[in-house]
Parts: structure tokens; C-alpha cells; sequence
């Protein structure tokens, strides 16, 4: 994000480069960074004749640098967006002459989305001299709480841990995702308030009591009757509680539990670097340690990967509900 605030921050000083090569596996930075170009680089009467947006689908590495080499019309510089830029990379290395001596007057924008440049080969050795390039790289999902947080913090809002959360057993690790229930919630939530899972089971239909994160929860602590009446309610709404979503989280969950019994260090601090969870789950994983013996562990893992099979209908036609039933049983 960092980095992302310094691009921003160089191109409002008029410190812009010719050439911006976006590329990553985080496609949100990469598109936000192409937006603000977009729409800031040049004004309005100017964007008409001197702003074009090409897809890598359409066009050739030709078809850039014809684009490029043209001079501006009744203006100091011309932008050339290239999007989905990735399905030009057998030809990619080919825009390395124009990489070498790019128009001063245009400013190039590679949207190279899910891939990256070899940093061995002439076009990544020459942007890196002429231009900026960009690297999104994909966010863990411990991590993306914490980016929650920065997200809502900026536009002037709190949210509390456990809503953060919330979201992330959501909506998973898509930033591009989350940011867009942010904006609706940005949108009906006065400014200043801390977001809490209430606001979030109100305004997104994420219910606080009964979701992966709390069946997880009820699990670890053996908790059987909390668990049975989350993965009922789960029955019940399987649209929004898909069984995938939840076999994929709880295998997760006892992979974490089988290499935490194979730590010999069972400090906090040690396993949260370990297990790469944040501090305040190591208190969960622990519970479920004492309640999960090693040997026990192993066979619910077997177990679970037989229902994720089960569950993507390979072999088998089972109804949600009853998947979720055995999902209990082999657990409990």
C-alpha cells in the first residue's frame, strides 16, 4: 500500500514516469493505480484526443508502440492504457526497443494482471531504467483483516477485530471484493462509527452468530450443540453458506492443529510465526489441541478431504445437509 501511496503521491508532484508496468498476482493495486491515471493525468478536454485504452486481447505489441510514438494533440502528453496486457506475453519482450527510448510526451500503462517479468531478460532491466514497475502481490489471508482495518481507517471509519473477520471468512482474500461491501457500507454507515458484526449482519447478510468463523470456533472447543445448530442454519441457507467454503476452512483449521502438535516451542509468540495466524487465534488452536490429540487430527483431515470430494459431487449426490451431518460425525 505503501508503494502504492508513493506512485500516487509522485504523479500529483508531476514526477511521472513514461512508462508504468503494472503486474502481479493482486490485480486491485494494479487496477486502482491504471484508474488514477485515468482520470487524473490529463483534464478532461484533453482526454478526447490524447487518452486511449487498448486490450491485450484486440491489439499487437505493434499496435502499443504505434499508439505511443504519437505525438499529443494541443496538449503536453498522451496516455495509452493497456489492459489485460497478460495475453500479450509470448510477444511481451518484443516492446523492449520502445522500453529502451520511450516517447517523453506519453505516458504508457501495462496492466500485465496474474503474471509477472523475467527480471533476467532486457524489457524488466529496461523499464526498471526508464519507468516504474509495479508488483500487486496477493495478500495471506492473516492479513487481510489488518488491510480491512487501513481500508476503513482512511475513509475515516473503525471496525471492530471480529467483524474484520467477518468479512475475510466472507468474502475470502479479493480485495477488489471486499473494498466493493466497504464502499456499500461506507455508504449507509455514518462516518466515525466502529463497524461491528451487527452493522455487518444488517447491511452485508453475513450473520454474526452462525458462519464458518464461529463453527470453527465451536469445533476447537468441542462445543457439539453450538456446532449442530451453525451447521443447521447452514442447511438451511446453503446459497450462502457453501459446503466448499466450509469443508476448505475446516481442513485449513487442522492443518494449522496437526503442525502446532509438531511444534516444540508451544509459546504464543512462537506459534503465531509458526502457524502465520495472528496473536489472537493461538488461543483457539491451543484449546483445539487439548481437545484434538495428534492421531485424532490426522483422521479428521482424512476425513474432511473424503467430503471435499463428496461435496464437488465427484462420485456422489449428497444433499448439503447430509454432508454437513457427516461432516460433524467424523469430526465429533
Amino acid at each position: 500500500m505503501d508503494e502504492v501511496k508513493q506512485i500516487v503521491s509522485n504523479i500529483k508532484k508531476g514526477d511521472i514516469a513514461p512508462i508504468y508496468f503494472l503486474t502481479g498476482e493482486e490485480p486491485y493495486y494494479i487496477d486502482k493505480i491504471a484508474e488514477y491515471i485515468e482520470k487524473n493525468a490529463l483534464t478532461e478536454e484533453e482526454r478526447g484526443f490524447n487518452q486511449v485504452v487498448l486490450y491485450g486481447k484486440e491489439i499487437t505489441i505493434e499496435d502499443i508502440v504505434s499508439n505511443a510514438k504519437r505525438y499529443p494533440m494541443m496538449a503536453e502528453r498522451q496516455v495509452v492504457i493497456v489492459k489485460e496486457a497478460q495475453h500479450l506475453s509470448r510477444t511481451i519482450e518484443n516492446l523492449v526497443s520502445y522500453a529502451d527510448q520511450p516517447q517523453p510526451s506519453t505516458i504508457l500503462v501495462l496492466c500485465y494482471k496474474y503474471n509477472k517479468l523475467d527480471k533476467r531478460k532486457k524489457l524488466y532491466k529496461s523499464i526498471k531504467k526508464s519507468g516504474v514497475i509495479f508488483e500487486g502481490k496477493k495478500l495471506y489471508e492473516n492479513q487481510v483483516g489488518d488491510w480491512i482495518k487501513k481500508s476503513l481507517h482512511s475513509r475515516g471509519y473503525g471496525i471492530t477485530f471480529k467483524a474484520a473477520n467477518l468479512l475475510v471468512e466472507f468474502l475470502g482474500t479479493d480485495l477488489g471484493k471486499i473494498d466493493k461491501e466497504l464502499e456499500k457500507l461506507c455508504l449507509v454507515v455514518p462516518k466515525g462509527v466502529e463497524i461491528n458484526p451487527e452493522v455487518i449482519e444488517s447491511n452485508i447478510g453475513i450473520s454474526k452468530d452462525y458462519n464458518n468463523f464461529e463453527l470453527k470456533k465451536a469445533i476447537g472447543e468441542r462445543d457439539v450443540e453450538k456446532a449442530t445448530r451453525i451447521v443447521n442454519y447452514f442447511a438451511q441457507n446453503p446459497k450462502d453458506n457453501p459446503f466448499v467454503l466450509t469443508v476448505t476452512l475446516l481442513y485449513s483449521f487442522f492443518i494449522q492443529l496437526l503442525s502446532y502438535h509438531g511444534l516444540k516451542d508451544h509459546s504464543p509468540k512462537s506459534v503465531s510465526t509458526a502457524l502465520g495466524i495472528r496473536p489472537f487465534f493461538v488461543s483457539e488452536i491451543q484449546t483445539a489441541a487439548r481437545n484434538y490429540p495428534m492421531r485424532r487430527v490426522s483422521e479428521i483431515i482424512s476425513g474432511l478431504r473424503e467430503l471435499d470430494v463428496k461435496g464437488k459431487g465427484v462420485g456422489s449426490n449428497i444433499s448439503q445437509a447430509d454432508l454437513l451431518k457427516e461432516l460433524l460425525i467424523k469430526i465429533f
